[in-house]
């Protein structure tokens, strides 16, 4: 079989850039969101009572310091989980964004009107740490799906574009691989590739559904 480099197509180059950027965007927004949960926790009543620091780190108006922090956590770190939520709810097609974007605006909401006179308890430092997992969540699975996407490329880039078939008197046609057909015997043969001895050969998914390769040193 003869082999040939093969260059992404157009769609799959974009499918790259699309996913490099939006491992960008979540690894930005996780970094800042996380720089700003710290002063939340600080200021968390539960927190500083958890740690015997309510003297140490109460003063007049935390709460609405509190409050600007954790909006600029909700808007900035779960903008991507809103939209999301938006694009869902609009297709009619609810899915994790629309879980995650409800928890995090139910916290925000009811939170908010505890700190302008509702009775209740804050959950300002649940809503940020959970933003801060998602977003981290959601940047680790970006680059795993960015490293996959590299790794079939480079899978592709080694199947063949040309098979040798096997005809009854013995001798061999090369044929393109999309033209074999099930009961078609093509030969196996060895090549170099990159300086080592390739084992390659197609098999048609009539037939066995697999590609084979097996490197030797």
């Amino acid at each position: 079989m003869q082999h040939a480099h093969h260059v992404a197509a157009p769609d799959k180059a974009h499918d790259g850039t699309h996913h490099e950027h939006m491992a960008e965007d979540f690894r930005r927004r996780f970094w800042i969101a996380a720089i700003l949960t710290l002063p939340v926790l600080a200021l968390s009543p539960l927190i500083q009572k958890a740690l015997g620091l309510e003297q140490v780190l109460e003063f007049q108006g935390d709460l609405y310091v509190l409050f600007g922090l954790s909006t600029a956590v909700y808007f900035y770190g779960g903008w991507p989980f809103l939209t999301g939520l938006w694009h869902e709810v609009t297709a009619r097609n609810p899915g994790m964004m629309t879980l995650i974007g409800v928890a995090i605006t139910v916290a925000y909401g009811y939170s908010a009107a505890i700190v302008f006179g509702l009775t209740g308890k804050m959950f300002f430092w649940e809503l940020v740490t959970l933003i801060d997992i998602m977003l981290f969540g959601h940047w680790i699975e970006m680059r795993s799906v960015m490293g996959a996407g590299r790794a079939l490329e480079q899978l592709a880039s080694l199947m063949p574009d040309t098979a040798h078939r096997l005809m009854v008197d013995g001798s061999t046609v090369d044929v393109p691989v999309a033209d074999l057909r099930s009961g078609d015997q093509p030969v196996v043969k060895s090549c170099n590739v990159e300086g080592g001895s390739f084992l390659c050969a197609v098999l048609h998914p009539c037939t066995m559904g697999a590609v084979l390769a097996e490197f030797r040193s």
